[in-house]
């Protein structure tokens, strides 16, 4: 048995980044900017990613306020940011919630499915949604794909992402026992195992709606170690890896 704080210094050990956190700028989410990214020295990041909602989400952040990230500083109290958006797929050919203009500007975009802003289609018309943000060239993060909601073929997106090279995320919070994402432990083990069947390298992400959740990976490390999965498909493991990776 491993106490919280030993899984905590072993995900500090393993882990020198998260990507995926929102702000209260998110509308649904309980921490300004400043206090993630204080939260995530604290925990002892290397390098931390904010990924607000974008405007499709009720209650979130309209198109100006991810126009304006540039004026926003790439540092905060010594720690290296990247900002961003998680950007809605809003149809089944894969069209985004914010326009290129806005995206090309951005330092991290991970692309999701989310039920208040697409409807579950068939399975042939999820995977062509995913399909479709995968071949955008401002995606990075291919986000949460494991809603059974949106029954979609796995294969054929996982060897996709290889080709556009883009990561595929793991997701902590769909992991949790609360997680209204239901079975979606089962949906991320056969993802890990084609990911790691292709070599297509993954992102853990927090989706930390809390200043307490970033670096929570509890659920997502049990299951990359239940698989076996690489350390070394792993993003999250190096700053210079992820970079390299984001190009």
């Amino acid at each position: 048995h491993v106490c919280k704080g030993e899984k905590e210094k072993i995900m500090r050990d393993i882990y020198v980044l998260d990507l995926h956190t929102h702000t209260y700028a998110s509308g649904h989410a309980y921490n300004t900017m400043n206090e993630m990214v204080l939260a995530a020295k604290e925990k002892g990041l290397q390098l931390l990613g904010i990924t607000d909602h974008a405007p499709s989400m009720p209650g979130t952040m309209g198109l100006l306020y991810f126009l304006n990230l540039k004026v926003a500083r790439r540092e905060k109290y010594g720690l290296p940011l990247l900002l961003g958006a998680e950007v809605n797929v809003v149809d089944y050919e894969g069209k985004l919630d914010l326009p290129d203009r806005v995206l090309e500007e951005m330092d991290v975009v991970i692309a999701s499915l989310h039920v208040r802003c697409i409807e579950p289609g068939s399975p042939e018309e999820n995977t062509r949604a995913y399909l479709g943000a995968i071949r955008n060239p401002h995606v990075d993060i291919i986000g949460h794909p494991d809603d059974i909601r949106y029954e979609f073929d796995q294969e054929i997106m996982v060897r996709e992402a290889k080709k556009y090279g883009k990561l595929i995320e793991l997701n902590n919070s769909s992991l949790a026992p609360t997680s209204f994402r239901k079975n979606a432990r089962e949906a991320d083990r056969q993802i890990l195992k084609l990911c790691k069947k292709y070599e297509v390298p993954i992102i853990v992400g927090s989706d930390a709606h809390t200043e307490e959740d970033i670096l929570n990976f509890e659920y997502a490390d049990e299951l990359l170690q239940e698989v076996d999965f690489p350390v070394e498909l792993i993003a999250n493991t190096s700053v210079e890896k992820l970079k390299a990776l984001l190009v």
